[in-house]
């Protein structure tokens, strides 16, 4: 019991520093990393607390497919640069609002969820809590989302189409100074097109244009 209570605890203060150095870090890149940190000790405290699904698909969907997804979107976009650019123009004030009323918004449901047992002291229960020990996790995971929130988990499943679609058109958007590879020219170019055959005579350079 001793030893679960210190990896219990351990595993809570990776978590929470790495939440904390995802918005605190300047580099994108080690954001994402600390992001990555962050899923994996919190699939730890899942395994830890006897959820061991929800702990392998944190490993699985977050850490091996979001977060990498991440981190290949902020390298290829340039986002450090971005930023800069952004902080610095007059477009940015007009978002600041918008970013307050979203923030607030997560921090009074947060105050919600907290302080959810002083309004509704039944939570805390655990006889209003119905626990069948003849299925195991997965089943009563796989009863609760396509069962009785079927609609909002293919709401949920719109949402991340819509941002996948968002960052496919981010990616291939027209940016100043990026040349982009025409597969299509490429492999339809003729030989004349690809290779220029020059009569070089005999103990004379040849020029070449830059």
């Amino acid at each position: 019991m001793i030893a679960h209570a210190v990896f219990f605890y351990l595993f809570s203060f990776i978590a929470i520093v790495s939440a904390i150095m995802v918005t605190v870090a300047r580099n994108t890149v080690h954001s994402v990393f600390f992001l990555i940190l962050d899923f994996i000790s919190i699939s730890c405290l899942f395994i830890m607390i006897g959820a061991e699904f929800l702990g392998m698909i944190m490993l699985i969907v977050y850490v091996g497919a979001v977060a990498v997804l991440f981190l290949f979107v902020v390298m290829m976009l340039n986002v450090a640069q971005q930023k800069n650019e952004w902080f610095s123009s007059a477009k940015s004030s007009s978002h600041i609002p918008i970013g307050l009323l979203i923030s607030l918004v997560i921090f009074f449901e947060l105050i919600i969820v907290v302080g959810g047992w002083k309004y509704k002291p039944d939570l805390l229960n655990s006889s209003s809590i119905t626990i069948s020990k003849t299925i195991t996790n997965t089943h009563s995971l796989g009863n609760v989302l396509y069962t009785d929130y079927i609609h909002l988990f293919q709401i949920s499943g719109m949402i991340l189409l819509v941002a996948m679609v968002g960052a496919i058109v981010l990616t291939f958007r027209t940016r100043p100074g990026l040349k982009r590879q025409s597969y299509i020219r490429q492999i339809s170019r003729e030989k004349s097109e690809g290779v220029e055959v020059i009569d070089v005579p005999n103990n004379k350079g040849v020029k070449i244009d830059v």
